[in-house]
């Protein structure tokens, strides 16, 4: 059944067994259901030829499929595109409705009903509906659409099981019959070919459907939109009755939350929090713990023992217990630093999803961030970044569009120290003084700006609009959070794992070969000469690759001046990321990127701070002792120069 040109592999539904569609707009509590139907028991992939994660699971012998929150089934972005050829291959569809937001979710209703496909409507949040003073006419509704309609309240469990109960109830829904003409009309004229839900696509003027069938797209997509909102309005006007709303806490805070002058406290408040948990008690303490003292205290050296003891010295014992041993370091970082990170990450996230909260952090930054080309989404995987880089890099799958992915990871990559690497900075930044401390924030956040700013205007494409839904704020239900926690993490590791595995490898054989050492001598003429360090950074430099903390760590031990542990800190903070990130962008962004993204942030690292040798070097010899004030001068002025070209540029394009 491959209507659509795309399959999962080895998504074969047994005999007897049905595709179960869950398709509704975002933030109506889908991943809810889901885990109601499926559990524990999911797989989390990659929708075929794009980068969108779908989530499919067994109930008994069907298939159930997760397909991402959208308003609509046009080829409108990917998720849409993606939605759209999924619920085309099932046997029946799951939409989940918000009550609370009926005239925006029965579009998509419409839309599917429209298709021929056999719907069942989960019509969640009644007990929110409730609150806000909506009556809704279930019994109606179900004769106006023409498919089962159950209501429910999915985050306690109330109605699924009458929700599993119908679905054999299933069946196609009410569609205009002048509608239903022309489809019987475009289905003869293929000769049977072409489904009854794609001939609608096809009328609606998408063309990759058409191209499939070798037809030209039609032109009737604005006027079966009016139709279908006009419908839309008529059912909502004939099954909902609007009473005086509860007044509540929880509206009052939503409020406070979307308001600049109380949102930003706020969102200030719960991204230090978030902080304090994941870059300080996990990052520091829990990893400390497990990573330091339980992997490198008592696990490496035991396995370093026992490989030891049946292998002599060598390249095979090297492989497997070095350095970088596929028996050590892989083990270590998987589970010592990979597994506390990131289930910690995923627990807060799905708290703030739980919660309500995350929308609402989107809507409210949403405006600072469309310079970066990005939208309020974004903001959780920035400020996950000075925590953890790696964790951070996992969430930029929360970003709408794969231009914005690009441009998040990439600036995550170049100018986000994680929180370990922090530390370290911060401590060697406290020992030159407050002037060299603002100079390097100036620096790095010139950079994140001008990077932003520049990817923003130059990559292909728009930033993506923030549409976004408001789900009403809840006491988070904790045995939900756990689940999605759990879900994640057991996903994530096992896609990361044969990649540390091979990266791990690779460095071990660097090290046997000897390449490794040769790295740390073709670097030491670019510190010498260019950055003006002493020979011995070169080895910062390599075990920055490893860990990042690590680099910053190993200036510690060189005699320094001021100004060149202020190039040597800028340079290793840019410097490409550290091999747990650099896996995670591969597997992110695919081969061919990733080899761009890393070789750029490897020149762009020792090309900035070369720069910023050379003008302290430059302004000591004009001004002796008086050269912060010049190079902080430099760098705004650089700032300035960035912001000023790409808003020159941005105005030659609108004007003409």
């Amino acid at each position: 059944m491959d209507c659509c040109g795309r399959q999962f592999a080895g998504d074969g539904v047994p005999p007897g067994g049905r595709r179960i569609v869950l398709a509704g707009n975002p933030n109506v509590g889908k991943s809810v259901f889901f885990n109601a139907f499926t559990g524990l028991y999911v797989n989390v992939s990659n929708y075929p030829g794009t980068t969108v994660e779908i989530a499919r699971g067994r109930w008994g012998p069907d298939l159930v499929l997760d397909t991402p929150g959208v308003y609509g089934l046009s080829s409108f972005n990917e998720e849409e595109r993606i939605a759209r050829d999924i619920i085309l291959q099932a046997d029946l569809v799951v939409n989940v409705v918000d009550a609370v937001h009926l005239e925006r979710d029965l579009f998509l209703t419409r839309h599917i009903i429209d298709t021929g496909v056999p719907v069942v409507v989960a019509l969640n949040m009644v007990d929110e509906a409730r609150r806000q003073g909506l009556k809704i006419d279930v019994p109606r509704l179900e004769q106006e659409l023409g498919v089962p309609v159950v209501p429910t309240v999915a985050v306690t469990g109330k109605g699924l099981a009458e929700l599993r109960q119908r679905l054999h109830t299933a069946r196609p829904g009410r569609v205009d019959p002048d509608l239903v003409a022309l489809l019987d009309e475009l289905v003869a004229a293929t000769g049977g070919r072409i489904s009854r839900g794609e001939a609608l696509l096809v009328l609606e003027g998408d063309e990759e459907i058409a191209r499939r069938y070798g037809l030209p797209p039609g032109d009737r997509r604005e006027a079966l939109y009016r139709v279908r909102r006009a419908e839309v309005n008529r059912i909502v006007e004939l099954v909902v009755r609007e009473g005086a709303p509860r007044a509540d806490l929880g509206s009052r805070l939503s409020h406070w939350m979307l308001q600049p002058l109380t949102g930003w406290p706020l969102l200030a408040l719960t991204l230090w929090l978030i902080y304090e948990f994941n870059g300080v008690f996990i990052a520091g303490t829990v990893v400390g713990f497990v990573e330091g003292s339980l992997m490198q205290g008592y696990y490496e050296p035991a396995v370093r023992d026992l490989v030891g003891y049946l292998l002599p010295t060598g390249p095979l014992n090297t492989l497997l217990a070095g350095d970088f041993g596929i028996l050590t370091m892989t083990v270590t970082y998987i589970l010592g630093l990979l597994l506390p990170l990131v289930a910690g990450f995923y627990l807060a996230l799905g708290l703030l999803e739980d919660v309500g909260y995350l929308p609402r952090i989107a809507a409210l930054v949403d405006r600072f961030l469309v310079g970066f080309g990005l939208n309020g989404r974004a903001v959780i995987p920035l400020i996950m970044g000075f925590g953890c880089v790696t964790m951070a890099s996992i969430t930029t799958r929360l970003l709408s569009s794969d231009r914005e992915r690009r441009i998040a990871i990439f600036l995550l990559g170049l100018s986000i120290p994680c929180s370990a690497q922090l530390a370290v900075i911060v401590t060697m930044l406290a020992g030159l003084g407050p002037g060299y401390a603002s100079l390097y924030a100036l620096i790095i956040g010139s950079l994140l700006v001008a990077t932003g700013t520049l990817l923003g205007r130059f990559l292909p494409g728009e930033a993506t609009p923030l549409f976004i839904d408001l789900p009403p704020l809840r006491l988070p239900r904790w045995r939900n959070v756990l689940k999605k926690t759990a879900v994640r993490t057991w996903h994530f590791l096992g896609e990361a794992t044969p990649l540390f595995v091979i990266g791990s490898l690779a460095l071990s054989v660097m090290q046997v070969s000897g390449l490794l050492g040769r790295l740390q001598s073709w670097l030491a003429p670019l510190t010498e000469g260019w950055l003006k360090l002493p020979r011995e950074t070169a080895n910062a430099f390599i075990m920055g690759f490893v860990r990042r903390d690590f680099g910053a760590a190993g200036l510690y031990q060189l005699p320094l001046n001021p100004d060149q542990t202020l190039v040597a800190l800028v340079t290793i903070t840019i410097f490409v990321p550290c091999v747990a990130s650099t896996l995670v962008i591969f597997k992110e962004r695919g081969r061919r990127e990733a080899l761009v993204i890393w070789p750029t942030i490897f020149v762009l690292a020792f090309v900035i701070g070369g720069i910023l040798a050379h003008l302290f070097a430059f302004f000591r010899g004009m001004a002796g002792e008086s050269v912060l004030p010049l190079v902080i001068g430099s760098v705004l002025l650089f700032l300035a120069a960035v912001l000023g070209l790409t808003s020159l540029r941005r105005t030659r394009w609108s004007g003409g």
